[in-house]
């Protein structure tokens, strides 16, 4: 076990970070110079968004639509965009909240130079941080896209084809099947995405983990690749994951609280 790990005991109630895992985590901090950010789920549930794994998740009473499906079925393609034009996430209308905000001013700085991210709700972006140095490897639910020829199409065009009568939208260049621009169950991991996000782990002196249950891979193993290749680790997560022993520091509070204190 490392010096720092500091998991707090699951019967404490512990909302703020003791001012020596403040010090700790500002140590770690200052001494990195290329820092890595990665987000789940837990980092917009403060922002009103529900996780999808969690206990009281999404997926626990919502059953998910595998990709295949969707493909397969003109059935699960309209459940899909009732789904999506019910604002079931509560996307639409969500903002960033101090988390993000803290995140984007870190990147302001010039301290993150990238951030990886399992959600979907392109809450970063909204906070400040430019496209190019958000890699969404689950994708991005504000817009659509082709699945034959990638080109993109903004979701009021699709709300204006299937809203009226359930219509399922088609590309108009490609006559392919549109679906939001996000890896559905059973479909194949980007692999743009992906190998940024692998490169990024690879050059970092210092990955942030934020508000991710670390059960799902590949992106899982994301934080044991950085540490393979020299980088010290931070976890900000209210849950126990099943890799909290390889982090420097584990810090299980409240993510928007705690990073607004570090700053």
């Amino acid at each position: 076990m490392k010096l720092w790990h500091l998991i707090e005991n699951s019967q404490t109630s512990a909302n703020q970070m003791k001012p020596v895992e403040l010090a700790q985590f500002k140590q770690l901090l200052d001494s990195a110079s290329k820092v890595v950010v990665f987000t789940g789920a837990g980092i917009s549930t403060e922002s009103g968004i529900p996780d999808f794994r969690g206990p009281n998740g999404v997926w626990k009473s919502l059953q998910p639509i595998d990709f295949n499906d969707f493909v397969a079925s003109e059935d699960a393609r309209r459940l899909s965009w009732r789904r999506k034009f019910s604002n079931e996430y509560r996307l639409d209308s969500a903002k960033p909240n101090s988390g993000h905000i803290a995140i984007s001013t870190l990147v302001e700085m010039g301290k993150v130079f990238s951030v990886i991210t399992q959600n979907v709700d392109g809450l970063h972006q909204k906070s400040g941080i430019p496209d190019t140095q958000v890699i969404e490897i689950h994708g991005n639910a504000n817009y659509a896209s082709c699945l034959d020829c990638d080109k993109r199409f903004e979701l009021i065009t699709i709300a204006e084809i299937f809203l009226p009568d359930e219509s399922l939208p088609y590309c108009d260049v490609c006559d392919g099947l549109i679906k939001t621009a996000t890896i559905s169950f059973g479909q194949p991991m980007p692999i743009g995405p992906m190998m940024a996000a692998e490169a990024a782990c690879e050059n970092t002196d210092l990955m942030i983990v934020i508000g991710t249950s670390l059960l799902v891979y590949p992106a899982a193993g994301f934080p044991q690749l950085a540490l393979n290749n020299g980088a010290n680790l931070i976890m900000i997560n209210n849950e126990v994951t099943p890799l909290d022993g390889i982090f420097d520091l584990v810090l299980h509070h409240p993510i928007g609280a705690t990073l607004s204190a570090l700053l």
